[in-house]
């Protein structure tokens, strides 16, 4: 699989990312299977959060703790592999929402110190090659969130640090108290959910040399089931190009100049196959403007 630049760590990593949104409920010999096919199709980064594994059922910190006994599997893995994970949703009963995972967002030095800690000791390891801010704080001062990620570095907690979902302006607004470089950012990007080509997110990247990894790539599914002009599109390129809907939707996001790398989140080994295959699919501009005048963006 081809290479891409993880921010300016000087770290390259396959231009397909694995993702675990979707790792837990299952064996440790399972779970070893997605990883080791995942590495064998060239997926390096490997990205997972301490909220993932709630919606297959598990505790929280299910799959972190699920990908550590992984590694106490078999070792050798996690030598193999970019190391990424999340923290900074605050889940707890006097926390709970409307939708049942409710959630304020925390960011402030305590809460992430603790959550990082506790990521640690689920992944059974001695670092995070890569520690993300899984939301915006809208109610923690920039300052209080970079002192924290700036202690985890200089403590060689974490070795790099990103940020997901967060906009432009809170980007920068983190970046100025930065003594570490922001490396990544994390939007939700695909042919269904173009914000980032226009909120300023992928712009932003461009110009600090951030690397922006794609969540929900395939719009949670959507994509592959889109009707109408969008799905006739996918289609007729699948067609053009001999791949799937995956094909097409990975191809057009893995197009962009920013240097997206899509994180896929399937847990079937076929899936992860045909996922990787996208990086053989070379959509052409004109292409990719069709994908996305078919999505119902109006262009100028």
């Amino acid at each position: 699989m081809d290479k891409r630049p993880l921010g300016k760590t000087g770290i390259d990593v396959g231009a397909i990312a694995f993702g675990c949104w979707r790792f837990g409920g299952v064996d440790v010999a399972t779970a070893r299977e997605r990883i080791e096919t995942a590495l064998e199709c060239g997926m390096t980064l490997v990205d997972t959060a301490d909220v993932y594994g709630l919606d297959n059922d598990c505790p929280w910190g299910g799959a972190e703790d699920l990908l550590g006994r992984v590694f106490a599997d078999a070792p050798a893995l996690r030598d193999r592999i970019v190391l990424a994970t999340k923290g900074g949703i605050h889940l707890g009963p006097a926390h709970q929402g409307r939708d049942g995972l409710g959630v304020p967002y925390e960011s402030g030095p305590a809460w992430i110190t603790h959550a990082c800690e506790q990521s640690l000791r689920r992944l059974n390891t001695d670092v995070i090659d890569l520690y993300q801010i899984h939301r915006p704080d809208l109610l923690e001062h920039p300052a209080s969130t970079a002192a924290a990620l700036n202690s985890l570095v200089a403590a060689g907690k974490v070795k790099h640090i990103g940020v997901s979902n967060y906009s432009a302006a809170q980007v920068a607004a983190l970046r100025a108290y930065l003594d570490v470089p922001l490396q990544t950012v994390q939007p939700e990007f695909s042919v269904s959910h173009l914000d980032p080509i226009d909120d300023g997110v992928f712009d932003q990247a461009m110009q600090f040399g951030l690397t922006p990894l794609a969540w929900s790539p395939l719009g949670g599914g959507s994509v592959l089931s889109a009707a109408g002009l969008l799905g006739d599109t996918l289609d007729e390129l699948a067609s053009t190009h001999n791949t799937s809907r995956t094909g097409v939707a990975l191809a057009f996001v893995l197009a962009h100049p920013a240097g997206v790398i899509p994180i896929v989140g399937t847990g079937k080994p076929e899936r992860i196959r045909e996922a990787a295959a996208a990086v053989d699919v070379h959509l052409t501009k004109a292409e990719c403007y069709r994908l996305i005048s078919s999505a119902g963006r109006h262009l100028p």
